[in-house]
Order: structure tokens, then C-alpha cells, then sequence
């Protein structure tokens, strides 16, 4: 990545997520009361009186040997191999705990440099228990409170002031293409990153629902930046009964608003569902480019006309995604995914393109000649320009003497004569009506 790398490690319901969104200055991971919460590695990019850093909220520390906490375990100990720097966050209001003194352990067993973070230090009565910390034999302590920001400045001073320094032409590298990974519960979304990655950054496990936060992964393939996003399973709204599944549907939908390219998988085992739809209308009100992947495609009889029915289906379904280009891929197995990326790369540069004015203008003619729009109140309409406003997605305003008599059908004529000629694979193309009465 380029930059430095900060571990925020400890027990369950410390506040770890807490302080990592304290630090990148935005609500990114999920905060809640229940243990447990963060289950998979989470990064976010901040920087702090210059000094550029990564920040990664990691699982509660457990010990256990199988099961869901023995992949979060996991999690935080990779987190802890790739940190520069570590913040192990205590409970400042619980004291002292056996598993707070095996952290400490570990760490000082695998010589990383860390700070020790006394947090929900929120009145000057708490901070007579800092005492019991100090028999860890950790100079300094840094009594925080994550949620009103006492103390944090402090603390990242001391933070940057330990990072090493990165070269400033490290940090001149393009974002890169922003990736989100969308689908309902348990469709196969984090074995596709982990595919994509080829390594175990997010948890895979059978229990829907597993992925909660959204997160955050850049990678370069083929000489190409991405930041790729894995967000969790969007739920049906009357279904989502827990604080936490609500949380985890607002942030997928937010990330849609960041994305460039959304890849939404379907189950190909079962076809569409009526919340696959809802989804790819987020997809769609969002502005992103995507694309759709027919996910366990190794699970669908190999009869041809099995296989062409489905495809037809998916396209009637989602129809209003009619230009979403459609990939058969395998996420467990690997198969189909090399195309992912490939198609990705080429969606972007489409939602990119840009159109000179007078080309815009001269092909508008040219096609409102070839099909005029029905007169509107015994008048014909007339329209006088055409301009792009917007890039990804493809924006675009025509002038019109009476845009209110213009059909959502001769609309869609208009975009998909756009399409036909300037391509914009993958991306939805934005057309509005701008009224201007005709003076001549």
C-alpha cells in the first residue's frame, strides 16, 4: 500500500471500532454494544499532521481452536504481522483481564513495537485505575476515550511520531478503480475477494451473514490499482431485525455511492430472487457500472438449454440492467474469475468516456430526425442543444421546448441511440430534459 500500517488489537468490546473510526474521522466500521461485532480485518487510509498511515480495526482477541472465533483469531494475528505499529486497546472501566496480559505477551513474543490504549477513560475517577496497568511494565500509558475523543490527539502525536516516514512518491500512486462486491447473505461474495486476492484477507464461512463491515482491500493486477470493497449481504428490510444487520444494509448502500464498479453476484443454483432485484436497483439508482456474475456456476446442469434459460431469465428480471455485461463464474473453484478483473478494467474506461459537444449535437440530429417525438398538446417539440455535464456515469442534458411531453419510451430511445453509437458498456447513461421555449 505504500503506507504505514496500524494494528488496533485487544479483547471483545473494548472499543476497538470505536477508536478506528475516531481516527479516520468517519463512521466505518460498525459500533455496537454486543462482542463481537468486527469479525474481519478492517482498513481505512487517514493521515495525521502529514504523516499518512493505514489504520486496521481488527476481531476480538479469544482464544478458541475452531469455529467462527478461531477465524477471527486468525484475522487479528495476520493483521498483527503486516502492522508497523499496534495499539492495543484495555477497558480502562473493567481492569485488568488474564486474556489483556496474554495480548501483551504475544506481542512482546513477536517484537512488535505497540502502545498501550486505556480506553473509556471519561472521568478523572477512572483514570485511579491506571495503576493495575502499569504492572504490565508498558511506559507510557495513554488514557483515551474513543467516543467523546479525550486524549486520541495525544495519542496519534505519538503514533506518527513512530511511524517511519514514506517516500512522497509512494504516495502519488492513483487510487486505483474501486471495486464493490454486493449480493445477498451468503452468496459466495468473500470467497470471490479472497479469489481475487489470492490470499485469506476475509473470513469465508457457511453461517449467512458473516461479513458485517464493509472491507476495504487495494491490491494492483496487471499493472492496475484497485481498491476493492466486500460489503455485507443486503438483507430484505422486513427482515432485518437486528441494530447490527440494519447497519451493515446502510453501509453496503453507501458503499454503492463510492464504488465504480459494482460486481452483484447471483446465485446460479437458484436464480433470480426477488432481493436480487432489489439489489440490482440499488446498483442502478447508485450510478455505478456493473456487472453480473452467475456465481456456483459449476452447480447448474450442463444441459445447453438449461443454461441458456437461466441467462434469459437473469436478463428478463433484471432488465432495466440490460447493459451489465454477464460473467458464468465459481467463486469455490476459481473458474470464470481471471475474466472478472479484465472486465472490470474495460467498464471503467467506458464510464469515463467523454463526448465533444458538437459530435453530441450532431448525432442527436441526427437520430431525433430519423424518429421525431409525437407532438405534445397539438404541438411539435422541438430540441435546440445537447450537452454532456458528467462523466461516470455518462451524463448528459438536451434543451427542449417542452420536455413534459416527452415519453419515458422516447427517453429511453434517445439513451439507447446512445449506447448503440458511443458503447458505455456496463454504465447506466444519464439523460435529462432542461425546458427553453423557442424565440425564433
Amino acid at each position: 500500500m505504500g503506507k504505514s500500517i496500524v494494528a488496533i488489537v485487544g479483547r471483545p468490546n473494548v472499543g476497538k471500532s470505536t477508536l478506528f473510526n475516531r481516527i479516520i474521522g468517519r463512521r466505518a466500521a460498525l459500533v455496537e454494544s454486543e462482542p463481537g461485532v468486527t469479525r474481519d480485518r478492517h482498513y481505512g487510509t487517514t493521515e495525521w499532521h502529514g504523516t499518512p498511515f493505514v489504520a486496521v480495526d481488527t476481531g476480538g482477541f479469544e482464544r478458541s481452536e475452531k469455529g467462527l472465533s478461531a477465524q477471527v483469531l486468525e484475522q487479528t494475528l495476520l493483521a498483527i504481522e503486516e502492522a508497523d505499529l499496534i495499539l492495543v486497546v484495555f477497558d480502562l472501566s473493567q481492569g485488568l483481564t488474564p486474556i489483556d496480559r496474554e495480548i501483551v505477551a504475544l506481542l512482546r513474543r513477536h517484537g512488535k513495537a505497540f502502545l498501550a490504549v486505556l480506553n473509556k477513560a471519561d472521568t478523572m475517577e477512572k483514570e485511579k485505575d491506571v495503576p493495575e496497568f502499569s504492572t504490565l511494565g508498558i511506559e507510557p500509558l495513554w488514557p483515551v476515550s474513543a467516543e467523546h475523543g479525550l486524549g486520541v490527539a495525544e495519542l496519534l502525536d505519538e503514533m506518527v511520531n513512530r511511524l517511519r516516514v514514506v517516500p512522497a512518491e509512494e504516495n502519488a500512486s492513483a487510487e486505483g478503480i474501486r471495486v464493490a462486491v454486493v449480493g445477498k447473505p451468503n452468496v459466495g461474495k468473500s470467497s470471490l475477494v479472497n479469489s481475487l486476492l489470492g490470499q485469506q484477507r476475509v473470513i469465508v464461512d457457511e453461517e449467512p451473514g458473516t461479513t458485517r463491515d464493509a472491507i476495504d482491500a487495494e491490491f494492483v493486477a496487471d499493472g492496475q490499482r484497485y481498491v476493492l470493497i466486500d460489503t455485507a449481504g443486503i438483507r430484505r428490510k422486513g427482515r432485518v431485525t437486528q441494530r447490527i444487520e440494519k447497519y451493515s444494509v446502510i453501509m453496503a448502500l453507501k458503499n454503492l455511492q463510492r464504488c465504480d464498479v459494482a460486481l452483484l453476484l447471483l446465485d446460479a443454483s437458484t436464480g433470480v430472487t426477488e432481493q436480487d432485484a432489489k439489489i440490482a436497483s440499488y446498483i442502478e439508482d447508485s450510478g455505478a457500472g456493473s456487472v453480473l456474475l452467475l456465481n456456483k456456476w459449476d452447480l447448474v446442469p450442463r444441459d445447453p438449454q438449461v443454461k441458456a434459460h437461466l441467462e434469459e431469465e437473469v436478463r428478463r428480471q433484471l432488465r432495466f440492467l440490460d447493459y451489465a455485461p454477464i460473467l458464468r463464474i465459481s467463486a469455490r473453484t476459481g473458474a470464470g474469475v481471471q475474466r472478472v478483473l479484465p472486465t472490470v478494467r474495460s467498464l471503467y474506461r467506458e464510464r469515463q468516456k467523454k463526448i465533444s459537444t458538437s459530435r453530441l449535437n450532431s448525432l442527436m440530429e441526427e437520430i431525433i430526425s430519423r424518429n421525431p417525438p409525437p407532438s405534445y398538446r397539438g404541438k411539435s417539440i422541438k430540441f435546440f442543444y445537447h450537452t454532456q455535464v458528467k462523466s461516470a456515469p455518462p451524463s448528459f442534458v438536451s434543451f427542449v421546448s417542452h420536455p413534459e411531453g416527452i415519453h419515458f419510451s422516447y427517453l429511453r430511445y434517445l439513451k439507447n441511440s446512445l449506447r448503440q453509437r458511443f458503447g458505455f458498456k456496463g454504465s447506466p447513461v444519464r439523460l435529462a430534459l432542461r425546458g427553453r421555449r423557442d424565440r425564433g
